[in-house]
């Protein structure tokens, strides 16, 4: 199997409002001295603004970032739909993440739904089999419908000491209907990839799922910029066995994708038009299998804007901005392979997430210690822009 980065769509892939969307990203340029820059798109055109803005988090730090994103003088490198058709072919310019120095962080048990599927992982110990018999007895012991449960509210614990009562308390319904959110540390700076790239999967792993989510950008301030699409590749079966193996579920080769591109807000984007979106799931394998699934965003259990601030604050900085993802409802239980048996990937799969005004999100799936290794972090990104006089 090759693991080389592959074409896109342009008619499925980007923005269905691109004419008057602020978009910015990340470029892996050739020429002399081949590296990556930062990018905007205009009216269509992709424009390379690293001479004014070297990296996205510079970017962003900018007050003036939108009209820096319009205006900034640079080379053009053709239509955004040549860049996406040609994406992956030898010699040709890519689409990265469009994030570098910021750390990527993750809000986790954010719907009702992937509440429900933390507890059955849990209960299950990583053993897929079991999923289903333990969803039919969650269902009857807690019900199917948490959304209009807010965290922390006097209703969420008296829920929490009735079924600590019962024995039934879980580390998963702490961080869920508990004022304490769970955000965790996803994947370092420039370890992320970007669509049209390979997403890897650890080789021990036999039960897991993407998790499609919106993530936004925010600034060293906690001033959200914009926001753009992620893949949180989870490890179902590795959490599952213990909530402690977090970070070897999580945080592997290619197991975090952003992209296509951030959009900013302005006047026709704006985080009203995030806690409104609707993220769209497809799952197309090679064996013929499909799934697609949706996740609404006004179901979510905790405004956007009270995840940033439980992430920063005086309790916690990020002088270089971080990326953030929100959650995901989207927990696929389809069977594969036989009754019983729920989901799981398999290599070559292809996943599409999707949201109308961000555009899609398109990467495949591979073992994380066969697609390309991680070998461009900070110190080499800082280098490349020396050689590159920025």
């Amino acid at each position: 199997m090759s693991y080389e980065d592959f074409a896109l769509d342009p008619e499925r892939d980007l923005p269905e409002d691109l004419q008057q969307a602020t978009l910015v990203g990340r470029v892996w340029r050739g020429g002399p001295v081949p590296g990556p820059a930062v990018v905007a798109v205009r009216r269509g055109e992709v424009i390379d603004i690293s001479a004014v803005a070297p990296t996205i988090a510079d970017l962003l730090e900018r007050p003036d970032r939108v009209a820096v994103a319009r205006e900034a003088q640079g080379p053009s490198l053709g239509s955004v739909q040549a860049l996406l058709q040609r994406s992956g072919e030898p010699g040709q310019p890519r689409l990265l993440a469009p994030c570098d120095l910021q750390p990527v962080k993750a809000a986790g048990v954010t719907f009702a739904v992937s509440l429900l599927e933390r507890l059955i992982e849990e209960q299950a110990g990583g053993d897929a089999s079991q999923a289903e018999t333990i969803r039919q007895r969650l269902h009857e012991l807690i019900g199917t419908d948490l959304s209009q449960l807010v965290p922390g509210s006097p209703q969420a614990m008296a829920l929490k000491a009735e079924l600590q009562a019962r024995g039934q308390w879980s580390q998963y319904l702490e961080v869920g209907i508990g004022p304490d959110a769970e955000v965790f540390s996803k994947s370092p700076p420039m370890s992320s990839v970007g669509s049209g790239a390979w997403i890897g999967l650890h080789p021990v792993s036999e039960w897991n799922n993407p998790e499609p989510e919106i993530v936004l950008a925010v600034n060293a301030s906690g001033e959200v910029a914009g926001a753009t699409l992620g893949n949180d590749v989870n490890l179902r079966d590795v959490e599952g066995r213990s909530a402690l193996l977090l970070t070897k579920a999580k945080d592997n080769n290619g197991s975090c994708a952003i992209g296509p591109f951030i959009r900013l807000f302005d006047a026709h984007f704006t985080l009203d038009d995030v806690r409104h979106a609707d993220v769209s799931l497809r799952i197309e394998g090679e064996d013929g299998f499909v799934i697609d699934g949706v996740s609404h965003m006004a179901e979510i259990s905790r405004d956007p804007l009270d995840l940033v601030r439980q992430t920063c604050g005086p309790h916690h900085q990020y002088p270089d901005g971080f990326m953030l993802f929100l959650g995901t409802m989207f927990s696929p239980t389809q069977d594969r392979t036989g009754p019983g048996s729920g989901f799981t990937h398999r290599e070559g799969d292809v996943v599409r997430i999707g949201s109308p005004r961000l555009g899609a999100l398109v990467n495949r799936v591979g073992r994380s210690d066969r697609i390309a290794p991680w070998t461009f972090g900070v110190r080499a990104l800082y280098a490349n822009l020396r050689a590159r006089g920025l």
